[in-house]
């Protein structure tokens, strides 16, 4: 059977067995903080065995995009090497949420092994927990297993629990024998290949709760897990996994790429690793990851640079790893769409990181190559030196962790993980410093307070109760309008009045549901203590320019997806009263078409006038499965959330944050800046409401400068014209005359006459810039040609020293080029000698020496080492060739005794 038809038949065989097939999660596990990677099936339903949530079925079937690369699934070393461990692999499976259970699960999973595939019943064994008597029995009735075939083990292999706590139970799995002697049964659960484990079912029965005791659940359920990689293996009577269908179009790919056949075991091992991480890094980018320096990034970037060094050892020296992208999609685009919908951005992705990588990874080897000369026979890579790699050359410690092991050594990863926590310890010490200045208020002050109720959704201005002062400028109150800071968005800002006083709220702290109020007094003293009422007002106008912005990201969120591709995500932002700021993955500079496009749609939606709705306090497991819902990675929810709809079509994001009650309510919306923040991350900057006011009047105050600049440049452009004798062209005005820009609300016409008017005047004065460089070229040029009658005159007053005419004299030239013109001039003049000229250029003596060729090839004289000793009479120093060399000093005075030096400086240099 092929790969596909195994997958089929699996999913068929569950289909006729009433299970609903779903399709797999992504490999990027969004909403779900505790997980780098979907690492297993059961990651999906893991609300259902918590209790927490609920699906339209009980029975289910999936093949589960799976990465393992940490943690106790970290079998990266094994990768390649062995024939059956991947950092990415597909996990087939069928659950019961609370319907069937071992009886069921056992017997289907023989069936379907030995009926419905054929597999040799005499080669399996099948183990349970030791004290799972019920399993044990089950095997023996709902099966023709052979009775020794029957094995229990402890809580290490046949135990299953979810975390310290939670959801657990004993599982049973399936080796299959692949000694082909039969004499297997004491390998099983001893990490031989030649008895591998395909199928683990596990029996969820029990919760642990948190004092370690087992209780019974209200509802059991059925969670297996089957190695699609392995049983591909096993049905096509492979020795190795990497020898299916699965991996060898990949390998193909790998073995044409390099130009290296796949038969010696070095280039096959190097091969396996690199199809493996392949395809790890098409899986993952194409659900949303990109590489970088932390979390999940980290592990991209690791798995990336492991790869690029495994092919240095198959010869390749460029970046390549980008082209087998191409062969995974081939193989399993058509199961997985996702990935054949990315291809281009995962090319470009993997590439852009190779590249990076690249200039550095060379200059690494040979610096680890070098350590290993000192290393000698000390079997020992030293921990300073891991560090530098990794620091400076960006070597993760695996990488050199297994470079080291190929040449018998083992790194001392102790003294690199001293240097790794001095170097975070100086991170939090520059980190401390940075916080102090804001003067946060420590978390002890928040401890006895009380919570606060928020209720700014739905009003700006309410009466409160003080239920704390602390230190003369922070107030708590039992409910509060302002809003404090996060998921970008910024503290409201407003006051609060009593009987005796009034203040300006500046800020807002919270922890957890406890509020402070950062006030400056502006009336009256500050009660000591709380129990008295209150009025607290937020900053209206303030508010709606924030939620304006707040509402305007979360549409350019998804235009930036519909025009740039999928792979889009937050990863920060910025919502303030008077921009807005959006961080995001992307490997390529948005061009000025794709920044139209997106404008475009978000206006489009602004000027639809569409409804912004909230739904609060929904379950968790209910919003995840909201069409099109987006969540972020990294951020902790609640057991339940909030949601906000801008047209169920178009934007659904979890968000606490406070957004307007129309789409229309925006404005207008205008990208101000585009750029790159990082390897991989953009960053866009943008305006609506009075950031748009803003906005347009920077820009004609731009038009201003321009203005001056163009006037400028028009003025020195004429002065050339007369110096050079050129016949004056009318003087044109400026262009398009002053903009004026027409009073009231931002518009769009406002906004394209702004930015036509700045088009314009950047054209003329590129325009002008050119025209006038060309002009000073040609004043040069004659001010040179002028100045060879005062270089033929210093020539006639030269010096003849041993033989060697030295020539010096101070001469009239505007740049540095003129001033090396004119001694051009002179050293073409001399048949043998040494020549300085000064000149004193934008108020800083200069200096040019040139020496003759035959002085150079005969007496060793060099022009840099005698401009350096005149340079050091006027307080420089220079340098250059021997022929010629410059130096520029501080003290035009002393220039006269400068040159009078040179006769000196040449009767002492060696060779003369």
């Amino acid at each position: 059977m092929t790969s596909r038809e195994i997958r089929e038949s699996f999913l068929a065989f569950f289909r006729e067995h009433g299970h609903t097939i779903v399709p797999s999660a992504p490999v990027i596990p969004h909403g779900d903080p505790t997980l780098l990677f979907t690492n297993a099936g059961m990651n999906q339903f893991k609300d259902v065995f918590l209790g927490t949530g609920k699906r339209d079925y009980v029975r289910a079937a999936d093949t589960q995009k799976c990465i393992r690369v940490s943690g106790k699934h970290n079998d990266l070393e094994e990768v390649g090497r062995d024939t059956y461990h991947h950092t990415f692999f597909e996990m087939l499976g069928n659950w019961s949420f609370g319907d069937y259970y071992k009886k069921e699960a056992i017997g289907w999973a023989w069936e379907l092994l030995t009926g419905r595939w054929g597999l040799d019943p005499g080669r399996l064994y099948a183990t349970v927990f030791e004290t799972d008597d019920e399993a044990f029995a089950l095997w023996k009735s709902a099966t023709d297993i052979a009775p020794d075939h029957i094995l229990r083990f402890g809580k290490k292999d046949n135990f299953w629990e979810m975390g310290d706590t939670g959801p657990c139970g004993p599982c049973s799995e399936i080796h299959i024998d692949l000694t082909g002697d039969g004499s297997g049964r004491g390998l099983v659960n001893r990490g031989d290949p030649r008895v591998m484990e395909i199928w683990n079912l596990v029996f969820i029965q029990n919760n642990r709760n948190p004092a370690g005791t087992l209780e019974p659940l209200p509802a059991r359920h059925v969670d297996t897990g089957m190695g699609f990689e392995r049983v591909c293996a096993v049905m096509q009577g492979k020795s190795s996994n990497y020898d299916t269908d699965v991996f060898m179009p990949v390998i193909d790919a790998v073995a044409a790429r390099t130009g290296r056949p796949y038969t010696e075991e070095q280039d096959r091992v190097a091969m396996r690793v690199i199809a493996d991480h392949v395809r790890m890094l098409t899986f993952a980018i194409a659900d949303g990851a990109i590489p970088g320096n932390e979390g999940r990034g980290y592990v991209l970037r690791r798995i990336l640079r492991r790869a690029a060094r495994f092919g240095r050892t198959l010869g390749v020296k460029e970046p390549f790893i980008h082209d087998i992208a191409p062969a995974v999609v081939g193989t399993m685009g058509d199961v997985f769409p996702e990935i054949a919908a990315a291809e281009q951005h995962i090319r470009r992705v993997i590439r852009s990181e190779e590249e990076g990588f690249n200039a550095t990874l060379d200059r690494g080897l040979e610096i680890f190559s070098s350590v290993l000369d000192r290393a000698g026979s000390s079997g020992t890579f030293p921990g300073d030196d891991a560090f530098r790699l990794y620091d400076t050359y960006g070597f993760p410690l695996d990488l050199t962790q297994l470079m080291a092991s190929e040449r018998g050594l083992t790194v001392d990863t102790s003294r690199f993980d001293a240097l790794m926590e001095e170097q975070r310890a100086r991170a939090r010490r520059a980190e401390g410093a940075a916080s102090a200045a804001g003067e946060a208020p420590p978390g002890a002050v928040f401890a006895g307070l009380p919570p606060s109720a928020f209720v700014g959704y739905e009003s700006l201005e309410v009466e409160a109760r003080v239920t704390g002062i602390i230190g003369g400028k922070y107030i708590a109150l039992d409910r509060t309008p302002f809003y404090a800071r996060s998921g970008g968005q910024v503290d409201d800002t407003g006051v609060i009045e009593g009987d005796a006083f009034a203040a300006e709220v500046i800020g807002i702290e919270k922890d957890g549901q406890k509020i402070l109020h950062e006030v400056r007094l502006t009336r009256g003293a500050l009660p000591a203590e709380g129990g008295g009422r209150v009025r607290a007002r937020v900053s209206l106008t303030r508010r709606l320019d924030i939620q304006r912005n707040h509402s305007a990201t979360h549409l350019v969120h998804e235009a930036l997806r519909r025009v740039l591709g999928t792979h889009v995500h937050q990863q920060g932002s910025l919502v303030a009263p008077d921009r807005l700021r959006f961080d995001f993955p992307h490997f390529a500079r948005i061009t000025p078409e794709e920044i139209r496009r997106i404008e475009d749609m978000v206006n489009a939606r602004i000027a639809e006038g569409i409804p912004v709705r909230t739904e609060v306090d929904l379950p968790i497991t209910e919003a995840r499965r909201i069409p099109n819902v987006k969540m972020f990675f990294g951020d902790r929810y609640g057991e339940r959330v909030r949601v906000v709809f801008i047209d169920e079509r178009y934007s659904v994001e979890f968000c606490g944050g406070t957004h307007v009650k129309n789409t229309g309510d925006i404005g207008l919306f205008k990208i101000t800046a585009e750029s790159s923040i990082a390897s991989g991350v953009r960053r866009i900057e943008a305006v609506t409401g009075d950031g748009l006011r803003q906005y347009i009047e920077d820009q004609v105050r731009a038009a201003g400068a321009l203005d001056g600049t163009i006037e400028a440049l028009m003025r020195e452009k004429e002065d050339l014209e007369r110096q050079l004798g050129l016949p004056a062209p009318p003087r044109g005005g400026l262009p398009g005359g002053p903009l004026v820009v027409p009073q009231g609300p931002p518009t769009a016409e406002a906004l394209e006459l702004v930015a036509a008017a700045i088009r314009r005047r950047e054209e003329t004065a590129g325009a002008l810039t050119k025209e006038t460089a060309e002009l000073r070229k040609g004043a040069s040029r004659v001010r040179v040609r002028e100045g060879s009658s005062a270089v033929a005159q210093l020539i006639a007053s030269g010096v003849n020293v041993d033989g060697m005419l030295v020539v010096t004299g101070e001469v009239a030239a505007q740049t540095m080029d003129e001033l090396k013109g004119l001694a051009d001039a002179l050293r073409a003049r001399i048949p043998s000698g040494v020549g300085v000229l000064a000149a004193v250029i934008d108020g800083r003596p200069s200096l040019v020496c040139v020496v003759t060729d035959d002085l150079i090839a005969a007496r060793g004289m060099e022009a840099g080492k005698i401009v350096g000793a005149v340079a050091a009479h006027i307080g420089g120093r220079g340098g250059g060739r021997a022929h010629l060399a410059t130096a520029g000093g501080r003290d035009a005075a002393k220039l006269p005794d400068a040159l009078r030096s040179v006769e000196g400086i040449v009767r002492g240099m060696p060779g003369r």
